[in-house]
């Protein structure tokens, strides 16, 4: 495998403070060729599944990367730092389940080390900044072609830290599914594929209010709430010039059930 012309990064660090430049400082520093694509840095704080629906959902449509993820309550404790090779790229972060639906979207888990050599880290690692001193720079390196192997020891693809499957059950003329995410225009995206919409009909209740099946926000009438197969192939939910996420009053994790009426 040639060397990687890309480094993406995903973290809930926001942009109000210097710690996304300093990420792109380091690398810069060891790949100054290497382009970086910011995925997000507004993953909520400590919302790993968030951060890992976001990064699965948009990794598969940039180039073959080295894609770093970043949202790690446990910094500093025992949990370990990985690295994932798929056959579409590499994943680098921590072991708690935030890299591990990207790397099956990648075409599945390879290969995994933990991450222990400490001449790939940034001299001496802040406890509480891994992804400046221990992911950015392991990064780099392994974007100029420097083999996993050389990062640390295997590890049993099957210990990695996995996050429970979201909930999605489907009966005759419903479907109950868990919110996965919500988007900045107030879209309430489910858990279950778009596909599972094929045996509803027309007309819906979410939750309490009513609705319809539509494929275009253009479909409905203003302020009238829709279901369809939003771009990453999921059931979401969306208001027409308004927020699904205030009328349905749901957050990340809750269930919603979408019925015929």
């Amino acid at each position: 495998m040639g060397a990687y012309g890309w480094i993406s990064l995903t973290t809930d660090y926001g942009t109000f403070d210097g710690f996304v430049a300093a990420c792109h400082g380091v690398i810069a520093r060891f790949a100054p060729a290497v382009r970086v694509i910011d995925v997000t840095h507004h993953v909520p704080p400590a919302d790993v599944a968030r951060g890992a629906a976001v990064l699965a959902q948009t990794a598969p449509h940039l180039p073959s990367s080295v894609h770093v993820a970043v949202v790690d309550p446990g910094v500093g404790t025992d949990r370990r730092g990985i690295a994932i090779g798929t056959p579409n790229g590499l994943l680098v972060g921590p072991d708690n389940g935030l890299l591990v639906w990207a790397a099956e979207a990648l075409g599945g888990l390879e290969t995994v080390v933990e991450l222990t050599n400490e001449d790939w880290f940034l001299g001496d690692v802040s406890r509480t900044f891994h992804g400046r001193d221990i992911f950015s720079p392991v990064a780099a390196r392994l974007a100029l072609d420097a083999p996993l192997s050389d990062a640390g020891p295997s590890v049993d693809p099957a210990t990695v830290v996995r996050l429970a499957d979201p909930v999605v059950a489907v009966g005759d003329g419903w479907l109950e599914a868990e919110v996965v995410t919500v988007d900045r225009f107030g879209n309430v995206q489910l858990a279950a594929g778009g596909s599972m919409l094929s045996g509803l009909g027309p007309e819906l209740v979410v939750g309490n209010v009513k609705a319809r099946r539509a494929q275009t926000f253009g479909d409905a009438g203003p302020g009238e709430l829709i279901v369809y197969e939003d771009s990453a192939g999921r059931v979401a939910v969306a208001v027409n010039g308004g927020r699904a996420v205030v009328v349905l009053s749901v957050r990340p994790g809750d269930m919603l059930r979408i019925a015929e009426r």
